[in-house]
């Protein structure tokens, strides 16, 4: 590629894949940062299905301190699962982001783990059960998880809503906002593998949340909508709502920063504005990681 888009300069990644993994990626951390840097972005958030991102993100900042480079845990079998132990641990280690289950989701093993995709496989295979659910048999909260978010609202970081189910998440968001959490990010809403409808979105947006808009829903992998589509749902919601991120990393896929690039491009020609592709890759960021 010959260059990045110059509306990246500033800008946050908030949702991407790099090497270390027991999955194909594209590039290492290293990599992915000199991108970065060529970019002249601002930061990003490293995300990673089995570990913790919160070590190896501190080192990169250790070396690159002019970046804004932090990571969280994702609340997976492999990780802990529903852990108030693990999330306290990654937190007292500098955790920016609390993910709820992913792949270990029940969302997830319903609806997609059982498809033969390049996305999650490693060289010996995931033994993954019936999955991970926040709720209990009456549709409440489980207590651990209720633990988990009082642990994120003290520490004043974002939570995210991983592969979770659209009525798990709508639960989650009442408890979080009950408990002043005020940074919460749905993920990929518009991605089949934990879609949340464009209502359920707005109501989200209306209680405060953030919703990822998401590149990897328009390309080839899912084809879950187009860029236009992705506009006008922009534009149902409102910039002030949204936030511009990849999900790419993938081995097969180009890098994360190159399609970050492409994203906005496309954005642009579907009739979004500078000032509201700045709203969605600089400021909203910025808020979730409490930037300044």
């Amino acid at each position: 590629m010959m260059g990045f888009h110059p509306l990246l300069e500033g800008a946050i990644e908030l949702h991407c894949h790099t090497y270390p993994s027991i999955f194909p990626r594209k590039q290492t951390d290293w990599e992915f940062i000199e991108d970065l840097k060529k970019a002249k972005m601002a930061g990003a958030v490293l995300k990673a299905h089995e570990a913790s991102t919160v070590d190896r993100t501190t080192l990169i900042r250790l070396k690159e301190p002019d970046l804004h480079v932090y990571g969280g845990l994702v609340l997976n079998e492999f990780t802990g699962g529903l852990s108030p132990k693990a999330v306290d641990a990654a937190i007292r280690q500098g955790a920016k982001i609390i993910w709820m289950p992913t792949i270990s989701a029940n969302q997830h093993c319903c609806n997609f783990a059982k498809k033969k995709t390049r996305f999650f496989n490693s060289e010996r295979s995931l033994p993954i059960e019936d999955g991970l659910t926040i709720l209990n048999e009456n549709k409440q909260l489980k207590p651990e998880v209720i633990e988990i978010l009082e642990l994120i609202s003290e520490a004043d970081i974002t939570l995210a809503t991983g592969h979770l189910s659209e009525e798990e998440v709508a639960v989650l968001i009442d408890a979080a906002k009950e408990r002043h959490i005020d940074k919460i990010l749905i993920q990929h809403a518009d991605l089949g593998i934990a879609p949340v409808s464009i209502e359920m979105q707005k109501e989200f947006a209306k209680k405060g949340a953030i919703i990822e808009k998401c590149y990897l829903a328009c390309g080839e992998d899912f084809q879950d909508l187009t860029v236009a589509q992705m506009a006008k749902s922009i534009r149902e919601i409102g910039p002030m709502s949204c936030v511009l991120v990849t999900d790419y990393g993938q081995e097969h896929n180009i890098p994360p920063i190159e399609a970050l690039s492409r994203f906005v491009g496309e954005l642009i020609e579907e009739g979004i504005t500078e000032t509201e592709i700045e709203r969605m890759i600089v400021h909203n960021p910025k808020q979730l990681l409490d930037i300044e």
